[in-house]
């Protein structure tokens, strides 16, 4: 082997769960991932374990997802979701029987649906189980995020915030998979110097960083993206690799933009009489996704053409060898010129594979045994095994920077949203002062209230709401969530400095904002600040 390929998956929805409400449209990002990404990919595991694949690959799963996944309501409306899913695909072989295209692509959709509802039952509902068991057996590495995916140099201000989203995310990554994650996926990958400070208090070895934060780290890394710098305390910074990203991610040559993939945008929610579809649609009073699409992406301004899946594979399957001679003939050229075996990091949204583009998880599977039987040229492993391999490199400090538009922050920092981080600077400064207040006597009610007032602040913290807020797709919702969130936690602050606990309406949000139920708002304490390196 001359190199070494990873690639790494970010699994992260934000915290979705309305227990007052029997459907709501936003839960069904989540239904709508497990269908399309999550089984798919477990699937794609099962597979491989069966035909004796080796493909090392890494999945970060954070820490709201988790609790989404773990929690029995929303695992019980997913299974009411599913079962709706195939008695729509039912329909719609009947609806056309006499249209042999249609019924081909419903017949299809009824397979699919029937064999993720076998997967589900399965691992008994447990997809947490499920990643965890492919982890033990040693055939993935599952990493963490931020705890609600805060952006961590927005929260730089106030650095007791990003140790809380550090260390809450590596507790609740112990009680999932009993044990430490070793690597983390920073949020949106931004870096802001002396993160590192708290990710080595949690014990985490590695991060994962878009291309120009390491390019630009200080001194410049003699290997560039193409093996891991080292901050200062001895944490492993790993690059982006900026072609194998171009090839699925750009908007001009990307994969998932070829005209025989499936179109995700034509859904026969819009399509078909209302009255038919209401049942099926994510919230009954308006027309959505149901996850059942007939046509491709076609290209062009003519109408759409019908989805044909066996051209699709086919494009999957082509697409697949493409990227793999491409990762062959790149790990040869640098091989050449580098004195050790080169790394290339492959880091992508989990959710563009099945969810947005629907042939992603095919593509996958064929890249990757594709990888195990036809090259001898590079391994596919995880960052953490290259560290094993590879324990001595270049020390360097990384640059700040994110992933994103422009690539340094533009996405959750701007005229759309700013707004909200006067708000979060203040509910961080009280939560810090209400560890001070309470750190040395609370009763059981007041520690109840400062846990929950830690999720209320972790919760605001999530970098969802200010991009949704930016890419304006569910902007109304995005805005609700910040300003309950930062009102819940000035009331609960409110009750615990000047009133007292009202006990009744505290177990009201603790059974709606019920994630991370042994969070430890000590971790709010005033830290030391860590200063950038020079």
């Amino acid at each position: 082997m001359q190199g070494y390929l990873s690639i790494v998956l970010h699994a992260h929805l934000p915290f979705v769960r309305h227990p007052e409400h029997e459907k709501f449209l936003e839960e069904s990002w989540l239904f709508e991932a497990i269908t399309e990404t999550y089984l798919p990919l477990l699937q794609m595991l099962e597979g491989w374990r069966r035909d004796g694949i080796e493909a090392r690959i890494t999945l970060s799963l954070s820490p709201t997802l988790c609790a989404m996944l773990l929690d029995p309501l929303l695992r019980g409306r997913y299974e009411r979701h599913l079962d709706g899913l195939i008695d729509l695909a039912e329909k719609e072989i009947h609806r056309t029987h006499w249209d042999r295209a249609f019924r081909e692509l419903a017949w299809m959709y009824h397979h699919k649906f029937t064999l993720a509802r076998e997967t589900w039952r399965h691992y008994g509902g447990s997809l947490v189980g499920a990643f965890k068991q492919f982890q033990d057996e040693g055939r993935i590495e599952i990493i963490t995020t931020g705890a609600t995916h805060g952006l961590l140099p927005l929260l730089a201000g106030h650095p007791s915030s990003i140790r809380a989203q550090i260390l809450t995310a590596r507790d609740h990554y112990r009680s999932c998979f009993g044990r430490d994650p070793r690597g983390i996926w920073l949020p949106e990958c931004a870096y802001v110097s002396g993160v590192e400070t708290y990710l080595q208090e949690a014990n985490i070895r590695w991060f994962i960083l878009d291309t120009h934060g390491v390019l630009h780290a200080r001194p410049r890394p003699r290997y560039g993206t193409f093996a891991p710098v080292f901050t200062p305390n001895g944490i492993a910074a790993f690059g982006r690799d900026f072609d194998s990203s171009r090839q699925v991610w750009s908007k001009h040559e990307g994969y998932p933009g070829d005209a025989r993939y499936r179109d995700f945008y034509r859904d026969i929610g819009f399509d078909l009489d209302f009255d038919y579809v209401r049942p099926h649609l994510p919230s009954p009073e308006n027309r959505g996704f149901t996850g059942i699409k007939y046509y491709r992406i076609t290209g062009g301004a003519g109408p759409k053409e019908i989805y044909q899946r066996d051209e699709a594979l086919k494009a999957a399957g082509e697409h697949a060898q493409h990227f793999l001679d491409r990762r062959v003939e790149q790990t040869r050229q640098i091989a050449d010129l580098l004195d050790r075996p080169p790394l290339i990091v492959a880091p992508y949204d989990a959710e563009l594979f099945g969810h947005w583009w629907y042939e992603g998880p095919e593509f996958l599977d064929s890249f990757a045994r594709k990888a195990f039987h036809d090259q001898k040229t590079f391994e596919l492993i995880t960052p953490g095994e290259y560290l094993h391999r590879h324990p001595t490199n270049q020390i360097a400090t990384p640059s700040a920077s994110s992933w994103g538009e422009e690539g340094y922050l533009r996405a959750w920092l701007n005229e759309s949203n700013e707004w909200i981080y006067p708000h979060l600077q203040v509910a961080q400064e009280r939560m810090t002062g209400l560890v001070k207040k309470f750190s040395k006597k609370a009763t059981a009610l007041q520690k109840r209230a400062l846990q929950q007032a830690a999720r209320e602040l972790l919760l605001a913290q999530a970098s969802d709401w200010p991009f949704i807020l930016r890419a304006g797709t569910s902007p109304d919702y995005a805005r609700r969530r910040v300003k309950d969130h930062l009102l819940r936690f000035i009331a609960l602050h409110d009750q615990l400095t000047a009133t007292s606990v009202d006990e009744k309406w505290l177990a009201e949000i603790e059974a709606r904002d019920n994630l991370f139920p042994d969070v430890d708002w000590n971790y709010w304490a005033i830290v030391p600040c860590s200063t950038p390196a020079d």
